[in-house]
């Protein structure tokens, strides 16, 4: 179990370092394939839209097939497929296409794990061990930042990629190997997502993930670097240490929430607290959009460490699901939250190309102030949430 556990973390290593690494590939795909900022929008978009859909066959399979089978097939066709696509892209057409088959690869990893976990470990540490688990995987968004940066400048990004599909592929035979499946729920219980969606107290914590992994996710997976790129003229190396410092606060995050619901006796208050901190640091980089330096860094890195409370209201979520409807629950409460981040990457790519191009900064001004109200507007509906610890 611990051994297959490792695994399947090492494969959200991948999955986070899938939707984070066009950032710093947005000078060189630029050059070299004519791909706009609204390309680059989309093919993030379709990563993560791909991911949310794949929730619902992924769900159905945990509970029918289990965790094991269920990661492993998807993780090496998609992910190491869809790795391999990008790297033989000729045009951004194919970047997208690339981008979907990886979101599909990528999008059964987290839940397996946490099917494991809300199956087979008491309910008091599922939070510590959500959050945990996207912690060490930040590994993946730290991976693609500077280090990507200098592999790119050093190797070249096709053969890159190229290394990073054979790695791919490597994990999902190690998964292959190691994953256990839970034992199954005694009693032959039945049920379906209708049953999930008629609990009335699910659905405000539903609203909250669909706001609060969005921001974050756009700005350090793909905002970040078009926004150093027009307004400060930053190259590759300079946006890498900029997604590097982002990325290592969300891993901070992701530590720091997983503990705090038991020590502060609230699940909803500290997910409430940390969404609005997170608009706060939004609402900065609009009213500031040209501090540049240390500060932009900071309010960035803010928005990360403030933003990573995606465990914890994934926590909160599961408090509610019967154990027979587990794979299902988590990968409806995933739908959300991944769903919405793609809505998010395709609506700003649009809005972002609709807005004037000069000054640079107005439009990623405008772009921050819309992150800063959807978390506002979320957190108004989960005020009327139940709180719920374990």
């Amino acid at each position: 179990m611990r051994a297959g556990i490792v695994c399947l973390v090492l494969a959200y290593v991948f999955s986070q370092f899938y939707r984070a690494f066009l950032a710093v590939l947005t000078p060189v795909l630029k050059t070299e394939l004519g791909a706009t900022a609204e390309d680059l929008a989309a093919a993030s978009g379709v990563w993560f839209l791909t991911f949310a859909l794949m929730q619902f066959p992924v769900g159905w399979a945990l509970d029918r097939f289990g965790p094991r089978w269920t990661s492993v097939v998807l993780f090496a066709a998609g992910g190491a497929g869809g790795a391999l696509v990008f790297a033989m892209a000729q045009g951004p057409g194919a970047i997208i296409l690339a981008m979907g088959l990886i979101g599909i690869g990528c999008s059964p990893v987290l839940m397996a794990a946490y099917y494991i976990f809300a199956r087979s470990f008491s309910p008091a540490v599922f939070g510590t061990l959500a959050g945990a688990v996207i912690g060490i995987g930040s590994l993946g968004n730290i991976a693609g930042s500077l280090p990507l940066a200098w592999a790119v400048d050093a190797f070249g990004w096709r053969e890159t990629l190229l290394v990073l599909a054979v790695l791919n592929l490597g994990v999902a035979l190690a998964m292959l190997l190691t994953v256990r499946d839970p034992a199954r729920v005694a009693g032959g219980a039945r049920g379906s997502l209708l049953d999930l969606l008629r609990l009335g107290a699910l659905w405000p914590v539903l609203v909250m993930m669909a706001v609060c992994y969005a921001p974050a996710a756009a700005l350090r997976g793909l905002w970040i670097g078009p926004y150093y790129t027009d307004v400060f003229g930053a190259d590759a190396g300079q946006i890498g240490m900029a997604t590097l410092v982002m990325g290592l606060a969300m891993v901070a995050g992701n530590f720091a929430y997983g503990p705090l619901d038991r020590l502060l006796g609230t699940r909803k208050g500290l997910i409430l607290g940390g969404n609005l901190a997170t608009a706060a640091c939004f609402a900065a980089l609009w009213l500031w959009p040209l501090a540049g330096g240390w500060a932009t860094v900071a309010l960035c890195a803010g928005a990360g460490f403030f933003g990573a409370s995606f465990a914890m209201v994934m926590a909160h979520g599961r408090a509610f699901v019967p154990p027979h409807l587990m794979g299902r629950g988590v990968t409806l409460i995933n739908f959300f939250g991944l769903g919405a981040t793609g809505l998010v990457q395709f609506a700003t790519g649009r809005l972002h190309a609709s807005l004037p191009a000069t000054p640079p900064e107005a439009a990623y001004a405008t772009l921050f102030a819309v992150f800063a109200l959807l978390i506002l507007l979320g957190c108004a509906v989960y005020a009327f949430a139940q709180d719920r610890t374990d």
